[in-house]
């Protein structure tokens, strides 16, 4: 790999202050995430149709070029058929909301299982979810909302791409169209779900709205506890490089990690687009902060301004480092994985390879390698959220569609 683009990174780190590192997970993060939930939700998803766990890749070739012990990536590309690690959280919050709203119809509890069987069916047809998304989120939830039988609507901002649009109205959603930023369509759903008594699945959390966005984290933590069983000797990585987004998906792997490996927790660091950077920008002023994304990133799964607050109570204290990076790094990323070389070949979209990208910078960088604790000791982890969930925008990037580097 030529690594010329990288040694030229523009790259902003903050190393957090607050980080709670050797320390034991808090118990007020309970409230938040715990053992309890996790293990609901593995026990739930496990039981789905189509489950399998997915890969954990061992990057040899790479680990060597950049000079690190090791090097894994979690394939989340196969996840359930819908290509993210979004089908873990949205479904699942979709059946908890069932499981929640039709006791309140029936008078009776309402079994997971009986909710699957269709039991409900009757009652779950006026039950309608609505959700804001970038892609992913929205069509795990559509997906969950069909498995179940309630009707969907989806609300997707100009920036989303037309293939991503077609992903989630083939599952049966009525997709909205919404002009603006991902947080515009977020506040839309809102205002929208409030007027008409419709019901909000949503992977980020705000004032008055905590609830369903446990459950989504929870069911993100079917993942970390795949990789903490495939890792080898299931001892933990000395590093975690994942991407940040609204902080749901970066609050559950810190969290369930620390929840595991308690003071010996890796050191957690966090990847942004530049463009998008609101835990990073929170990191900085010591509270959640909005950004303002005037200009879409190319990481589209993370284009986002405003945090997600139950994210943000794990992530404060749990991230030990945050990071920036721009656009052109993804695209050599992506090739890269998909060259294989003398690693297994990976279809990554473009929000998947954000933590990689970052490392591959950091590493590139004699200050920033010392300041991340980064030497050829360290074995790291970083999370590919994503398979070529635009098949067009993945060749045009990569060269070759998805289907023939997969071959």
């Amino acid at each position: 790999m030529n690594f010329s683009q990288f040694d030229q990174a523009e790259i902003a780190l903050h190393s957090n202050t607050r980080a709670e590192s050797g320390q034991p997970y808090a118990a007020h993060l309970d409230d938040i995430l715990n053992r309890a939930d996790c293990a609901t939700a593995r026990h739930v998803i496990e039981g789905w149709n189509g489950y399998r766990p997915t890969p954990l890749h061992t990057l040899n070739g790479l680990a060597d070029d950049l000079g690190l012990a090791a090097l894994y990536y979690k394939d989340e590309g196969s996840r359930f058929g819908l290509g993210s690690f979004k089908a873990l959280g949205g479904a699942y919050a979709v059946l908890r909301l069932l499981a929640r709203e039709i006791p309140k119809l029936t008078g009776q509890p309402a079994s997971d299982a009986d909710i699957s069987a269709g039991k409900y069916a009757e009652f779950i047809k006026g039950l309608t979810v609505i959700t804001a998304t970038d892609g992913n989120h929205g069509r795990s939830v559509a997906w969950g909302a069909r498995q179940f039988g309630c009707p969907c609507k989806i609300y997707m901002h100009a920036g989303v791409s037309k293939a991503r649009r077609k992903a989630v109205a083939d599952l049966g959603a009525e997709v909205v169209g919404i002009d603006g930023s991902y947080d515009e369509s977020v506040h839309a759903a809102a205002a929208d779900a409030a007027a008409n008594g419709w019901f909000i699945v949503s992977d980020t959390s705000y004032e008055g709205y905590m609830d369903l966005p446990r459950h989504v984290m929870a069911g993100y933590t079917v993942m970390t506890s795949e990789i903490m069983e495939q890792f080898p000797d299931r001892k933990p990585p000395s590093h975690v490089f994942v991407q940040g987004g609204v902080g749901g998906l970066a609050g559950a792997v810190c969290g369930h990690f620390w929840q595991a490996y308690g003071a010996d927790r890796p050191r957690f660091v966090i990847v942004e687009p530049d463009r998008a950077a609101c835990l990073y920008q929170s990191a900085l002023h010591g509270r959640p902060t909005v950004v303002t994304v005037s200009e879409e990133t190319i990481m589209a799964g993370l284009s986002c301004g405003e945090v997600s607050l139950l994210g943000w109570d794990i992530l404060s204290p749990g991230t030990d480092d945050f990071m920036t990076i721009t656009d052109d790094l993804i695209a050599p990323t992506m090739r890269r994985l998909a060259a294989g070389e003398a690693d297994p070949v990976v279809v990554a979209g473009e929000s998947a390879v954000a933590g990689l990208a970052g490392l591959i910078a950091a590493r590139r960088s004699p200050t920033l390698s010392a300041v991340l604790g980064l030497d050829t000791s360290s074995t790291v982890l970083v999370i590919g959220t994503e398979g070529a969930t635009d098949p067009a925008i993945y060749e045009t990037i990569v060269g070759h569609p998805p289907t023939a580097v997969a071959a």
